[in-house]
């Protein structure tokens, strides 16, 4: 190999020139906080206020609807904490998600279970699809809260968020999705899809780390503060802002929208060329929805392989991939998204997921289907189980 191929998209982007470029003034000379009001604070304040105004472009929402945060997990944990400690005075005690939500939610949950609220985790298909009737069944007068991913971060399925918007709106249920893995990279628009509280990263999506934001509607009730302290985002989010990352936030947005169509065409048909290929392996099968998926996810388990092995030998040939989320990758145990779409352990530990971005190039992904199918027999030709399993 050349150089690093690099394909987990999914775990963080690389930040973009141009993004990094409309940083780099607010990390030198730019440097006033943006809570005092002479000169070079007063131009922090008018920086964070025009990310404001490209993050809610980007989503269809008011820039007063948007409020900054330090990543994707706290917007979910702020979303979920928020709602439901401001309802439960009202009887709303029950929250609504799926089996198949990041850890972010997933924790947060448990940590809510832990105070008194109650939680259905909903299935989803051999797809990781949850279906809309599920979740007007699970409604009860109690429920507070339901909060559906956009789209899996392990296996790529984009969920029907319109649809399950429009059931919450009308039955009246404020309804939440964890769209870290979709802004970016779909179209969002939160007025037409009736998305009352929307999450997102920038690093998700070629801008930095440490930085993210939440959507919370005009007018669903919200506790007045997350973190205390000072007045920050108009009084709910304590904690002096970042504004170089909050820049890069909302530049990164405005650049990944543009021509958003043709990136979305040139991925995709990088990822259905590496699946057509992969696929073509014995003993492999593709996991998510076959088409309803994001535009750079290929998650593909290879029965006989360990996952673990995979990875380290594709690392070996400089290619950058993963068997499931950044967040867990030091975790011995199966990915629950695998586990809850049907595979056995044994096939969920054999995953493989290489995400690709508008950075990856056709010669890559062809390096890439050299070198896999490669990795793949070595390991096989190791396993002690193979030769009874491919003949099954």
């Amino acid at each position: 190999m050349s150089k690093m191929i690099y394909a987990d998209n999914a775990a963080t982007t690389q930040v973009s020139q141009r993004v990094l470029q409309k940083m780099l003034p607010w990390l030198s000379q730019h440097y006033g906080n943006p809570s005092s009001i002479y000169g070079i604070g007063r131009e922090g304040r008018a920086a964070l206020e025009e990310a404001r105004a490209q993050v809610a472009q980007g989503l269809g929402a008011e820039p007063s609807e948007i409020f900054f945060t330090a990543c994707g997990t706290e917007a979910d944990n702020w979303a979920l904490k928020g709602i439901a400690r401001a309802l439960r005075p009202k009887g709303k005690t029950h929250i609504i998600t799926t089996a198949i939500e990041h850890h972010a939610i997933l924790h947060t949950c448990a940590a809510l279970e832990k105070e008194g609220f109650s939680v259905t985790y909903l299935p989803v298909d051999q797809y990781g699809l949850v279906s809309v009737s599920d979740v007007e069944r699970a409604l009860t007068p109690a429920t507070a809260l339901v909060s559906v991913m956009f789209a899996n971060n392990e296996i790529g399925t984009v969920e029907p968020i319109p649809e399950i918007g429009a059931l919450c709106r009308r039955k009246g249920v404020l309804f939440h999705t964890d769209a870290v893995q979709a802004v970016g990279h779909l179209p969002i628009d939160v007025q037409a899809m009736n998305i009352d509280l929307l999450s997102l990263s920038a690093h998700k999506f070629h801008g930095p780390k440490g930085v993210g934001a939440l959507y919370i509607r005009k007018g669903i009730p919200f506790p007045a503060t997350f973190l205390d302290g000072g007045g920050q985002e108009r009084g709910r989010r304590a904690g002096t802002e970042n504004v170089a990352g909050i820049v890069g936030l909302g530049e990164a947005l405005t650049e990944a929208l543009e021509d958003l169509p043709e990136k979305t065409s040139r991925v995709t048909a990088m990822r259905d060329r590496l699946i057509a290929e992969l696929t073509k392996l014995p003993k492999v099968r593709l996991n998510g929805h076959p088409t309803q998926r994001l535009p750079g996810n290929c998650n593909l388990s290879f029965e006989g392989v360990e996952g673990e092995s995979l990875l380290l030998l594709l690392d070996s040939r400089d290619i950058c991939a993963s068997s499931g989320s950044a967040c867990t990758s030091g975790s011995l145990d199966p990915s629950h998204v695998l586990l809850a779409i049907g595979l056995p352990h044994e096939v969920a530990h054999g995953s493989l997921r290489l995400t690709l971005g508008d950075m990856n190039t056709p010669d890559e992904v062809e390096e890439i289907l050299q070198a896999v199918p490669q990795v793949v027999e070595r390991l096989r030709a190791m396993s002690p189980v193979w030769d009874t399993m491919k003949d099954r």
